[in-house]
């Protein structure tokens, strides 16, 4: 999008369609937006400029009780005194909230709420502009009854880009069908530290894996263009490098170069550029000195100059006063509001960050107006592309047949089945027989429903959500009889009942625990500004919670009891199955040493616990495999298996490898991998290398296996990874047949930032290597470049 307003702005149109038929130029769905926004611009005063780039905390803007729903004196004098043009979670609920299920709204009341708020911008404002609404989405809608599907770190587990499509598509349809109209997400982070708090909203570790899901979540979000029915723009998050600070500290510092930015971070967020993303969204971090929310290197230069980006670029919540807080490189506000916005950082979510900061670094010549009038434009510009100018208010009628329908039940649970990862099956000992006399569900995750949610979910109606228990009980003939224990809390060890658990496995022919981590937030936790919650551990009862935005941690191990429990159901001699919900990875090396069994389900969802039980009785072949690595001790972080260069060597007390390598995962079932064949074909410009190989499953089930194509580029200018993914595929195989995978490498893949800080792709020998996961290789051969390829 480029936008001629400046010169054009007070005269355009004034000759050539004056107010033909009443209608002004910006509210006529006929005209080019680029002209609609120029004309709305033309007639904005300095204050509705500024006030069109506040996006304010949205559920305090409606008010709702026995006469109805309605918009709140709130937003009426936010509209009036600061004339704002975008709401942030205006439909969630959660505890920080203090949103629930008797105060917040169901999906047809947040439908009527919208509408409200809609109807108060069209008829009570001087030019009718409508808000944006902006909702958290990335692994449901944060609303009261909308459908709640794996966090990111299981759907990356699914290794499947065309599912997390669909998923992100039902998540749009659910979303826009009450009002929203821009979705939080995808998270793009490369998880590099497992004790940071928010690496269950990520998709793991690798740049590609996650490329290739942000991808699919922004296609899903968003169709084929912006402004589709039934569709909403993606905001990505978070530019960039969030994931990986100095000490797991959630928004602290990172340590990183630019080669490494290039290689690594800002790959993801590339690729959901190309993809038509909407909005980007800052990360709190700082790097090389230089906080994400006032690098203009960043938002100016790489995302919109060489990237091309046109939408808008959002900061995170209240990471704008931070320059002139934690980050200390602004005086004041009025500072920190012309550095962000100078920068490129175009909304300020929280209201306060902009407003009068912005107003006063405008009107005192700190900000050029050119700079405020661009920042509102691409605000504008997504506005008018969306239909909100022409088509602002949802059909009430139509929500139910949208928000959590049967089919998006369906499609949580197919998402929770193939992220479910087999890591142990000693002896075969699954699948279970669902014909078993005797079974114990033990732990605390058995039959929690919060604990398998994650952060970022809204409170759930009794009954709908799906916990391993219920899973068990609806999958096991009616002969079987099922005990259930609690054993133990996460973190909590005052309440433990160990003993009963240990006396109910003794009865049972076969016990599943069920333990790992919990996100889940509870209304006697307190909140930061930012939403993260504050860790409490002077409270007499712990919260399960361990994970999720603010909790991060100084080790990895199973807390509170857990453990003790499982060695005390492990010493009864019974056959054991532990199934790990949780949001990050976990130290399970007496696990991985002891029980028989292990499944990972990460937060699985609403549908978890029925997607679990489809596993662990064999109505699912698993296939799902790690999208990030499992450490042995916090002493080997970080342990991501594409480091550059050297290898790594082994530690005194332990081995370096991880102890599940990135891309491992088990099967019901076994894989022969043959035939590998190379051509290469060197052109001008770029050259195509197709790698194809056949994959036969050789065991006794139907099953998905999923191939992965690894390259490692053997001399290079600069430092390379060992080795890297660059191409993956899930694939249906029936038992005794076979089927051809087939991957294509162009100058793309295997580019480098060269010495003279410019792309090209080296001439020389690359090795490329075919498996089942990273420390699993089938198959190798050589491509060998004759030249260089520039870009």
């Amino acid at each position: 999008m480029k936008i001629k307003y400046v010169i054009l702005a007070g005269m355009l149109y004034g000759t050539t369609l004056g107010l033909q038929a009443q209608v002004l130029p910006y509210k006529n769905a006929k005209l080019p937006i680029e002209d609609r926004v120029v004309d709305l611009l033309s007639r904005m005063t300095v204050e509705e400029k500024v006030g069109q780039l506040s996006k304010l905390l949205g559920w305090e803007m409606y008010e709702k009780d026995t006469r109805g729903i309605r918009v709140s004196q709130k937003l009426k004098d936010a509209v009036k005194k600061q004339h704002i043009g975008l709401l942030w979670a205006t439909l969630r609920a959660d505890p920080w909230t203090q949103k629930t299920l008797d105060n917040g709204l169901s999906p047809r009341e947040a439908a009527k709420a919208t509408n409200a708020i809609q109807r108060f911008m069209l008829d009570s404002t001087r030019l009718g502009i409508p808000l944006l609404l902006s909702e958290e989405a990335p692994h449901g809608h944060m609303a009261i009854g909308a459908t709640v599907f794996p966090t990111a770190i299981g759907q990356a587990s699914t290794w499947n880009p065309r599912l997390i499509g669909d998923m992100a598509t039902a998540i749009a349809r659910e979303t826009s069908a009450v009002g929203g109209k821009n979705g939080y997400g995808p998270v793009l982070d490369l998880a590099r530290d497992a004790r940071w708090s928010r690496t269950e909203e990520s998709y793991g570790e690798d740049p590609y894996l996650i490329g290739q899901m942000g991808q699919a979540m922004v296609r899903g979000f968003q169709g084929e263009r912006i402004g589709e029915p039934d569709r909403i723009i993606a905001t990505l998050k978070h530019f960039v490098a969030y994931g990986a600070p100095d000490g797991g500290h959630n928004g602290g510092s990172i340590s990183v170069g630019e080669r490494a930015l290039r290689h690594h971070f800002l790959p993801p967020f590339q690729k959901a550029v190309k993809a038509g993303a909407g909005s980007v969204m800052t990360a709190y971090n700082s790097i090389d000195g230089v906080p994400c929310s006032s690098n203009a290197w960043l938002l100016n230069d790489v995302l919109r100059k060489q990237w091309g980006f046109q939408g808008f670029v959002v900061s995170d919540l209240l990471s704008i006063s931070g320059l002139s807080g934690g980050h200390s490189t602004a005086i004041n506000g009025v500072e920190g509001a012309a550095q962000s916005i100078t920068a490129g950082l175009d909304v300020d979510l929280s209201g306060s960050g902009y407003g009068q900061n912005l107003l006063d670094a405008v009107q005192q010549g700190l900000v050029d107006r050119s700079v405020l009038d661009q920042a509102v434009a691409r605000v504008l510009y997504q506005k008018f592309a969306l239909g909100l100018f022409d088509k602002p208010f949802v059909d009430e009628n139509l929500v139910d047949k949208k928000v959590a329908t049967t089919a998006h039940q369906e499609l949580a649970r197919q998402v929770a089945r193939e992220g479910t990862v087999l890591l142990k099956n000693e002896g075969g000992l699954l699948p279970l027989s669902k014909h078993i006399k005797r079974v114990a569900v033990i732990g605390p995750n058995a039959d929690n429903m919060y604990n398998q949610l994650g952060d970022y979910t809204a409170p759930q109606a009794t009954g709908k959500v799906k916990t391993v228990l219920d899973g068990v009980r609806a999958l096991v003939s009616k002969g079987t009889q099922v005990e259930y224990v609690k054993g133990c809390a996460i973190r909590d060890t005052t309440q433990s009942d160990i003993a009963a658990a240990v006396e109910a496995a003794k009865r049972a022919e076969v016990v599943i625990v069920v333990m790992g981590g919990s996100s889940a937030r509870d209304f006697k936790t307190s909140y930061q500004a930012t939403g993260a919650a504050n860790v409490d551990t002077g409270a007499k009862v712990l919260s399960d919670m361990e994970s999720g935005e603010g909790f991060d941690r100084v080790s990895l191990d199973l807390m509170g009891d857990q453990l003790k429990l499982l060695q005390a159901l492990h010493a009864t001699g019974k056959p054991i199955v532990l199934v790990t919900i949780k949001g990050r990875p976990l130290n399970l090396n007496w696990a991985d040493a002891h029980i028989p069994a292990i499944l990972d389900a990460w937060y699985p969802g609403q549908e978890g616990g029925l997607a679990i039980a489809d596993v662990l009785f064999g109505d699912y072949n698993p296939a799902g495999r790690m999208p990030i690595s499992v450490p042995r001790h916090i002493g080997q972080l970080p342990v991501h298996y594409n480091h550059d260069k050297p290898k790594h060597h082994t530690y005194i007390e332990m081995d370096a490898k991880p102890l599940y390598a990135f891309g491992y995962g088990l099967s019901y079932t076994d894989f022969a991998y043959s035939n590998i064949l190379v051509d290469l074909k060197e052109g001008d410009n770029d050259f195509s290398c197709a790698v194809s190989f056949q994959v036969k499953n050789i065991g006794a089930r139907d099953g998905d296996e999923v191939a992965q194509l690894y390259v490692v580029d053997e001399v290079s200018s600069v430092v390379t990874p060992v080795m890297q993914l660059k191409a993956f595929e899930r694939k249906f195989i029936k038992k005794g047949e076979e089927q051809t995978f087939s991957f294509n490498l162009g100058k793309e893949d295997l580019k480098v930032w060269g010495l003279d800080g410019q792309w090209k792709t080296e001439k020389g020998r690359f090795k490329l290597l075919v498996g089942s996961s990273s420390d699993a290789v089938k198959l190798n051969a050589i491509l060998e470049l004759k030249k260089d390829y520039l870009f």
